[in-house]
């Protein structure tokens, strides 16, 4: 698969991913837990179908000391004894904030107050804006078809290969 447009080419995605990747300096400096962080994005990705994000934040995680068993599991994170309930009240944000559709009131109260149980105000912003983030970047990967599957966590970089020629 080829990416529809070499989105990071133009002049406005420049800028677009330039405010973009301040955002995610914020994220990764902020209050919420790197592992949490990475379950959410994993999880929302998983989600909206974005094989881009999926490839990237599993590999980001695992590369950050994460267990690579329980990110298989983060589909099923509900029957799942591997999260904390912390984790679970992120999840189950991560859930509702990306399938708003499904429910005309977006995130459940019940949703909520786990949320507010578990986090402080300051964490539920980062994990509110991460989770507006990560539904952002997915819908221009899965949008342009960016392929999964060449991201590297050691560079940060996709490395965009021809499967028929690798």
């Amino acid at each position: 698969m080829e990416p529809r447009l070499a989105f990071t080419e133009t002049e406005f995605a420049k800028q677009y991913y330039k405010n973009m990747l301040a955002n995610e300096k914020l994220f990764h400096e902020g209050p919420v837990a790197h592992r949490t962080m990475e379950l959410v994005k994993l999880r929302a990705s998983q989600i909206n179908g974005c094989g881009y994000c999926v490839d990237m934040h599993y590999k980001d995680a695992v590369h950050g000391g994460e267990d690579p068993e329980r990110l298989n599991l983060v589909t099923v994170w509900r029957e799942a004894p591997a999260f904390t309930d912390e984790e679970r009240a992120a999840l189950a944000l991560a859930e509702e904030s990306a399938r708003l559709a499904d429910n005309p009131h977006g995130v459940t109260d019940e949703t909520w107050e786990g949320v507010r149980k578990h986090f402080d105000d300051e964490q539920i912003a980062a994990l509110v804006a991460m989770c507006a983030q990560i539904n952002a970047w997915n819908r221009i990967n899965v949008t342009l078809r960016n392929p999964a599957g060449f991201y590297d966590p050691a560079t940060k970089a996709a490395r965009y290969r021809n499967h028929d020629k690798a």
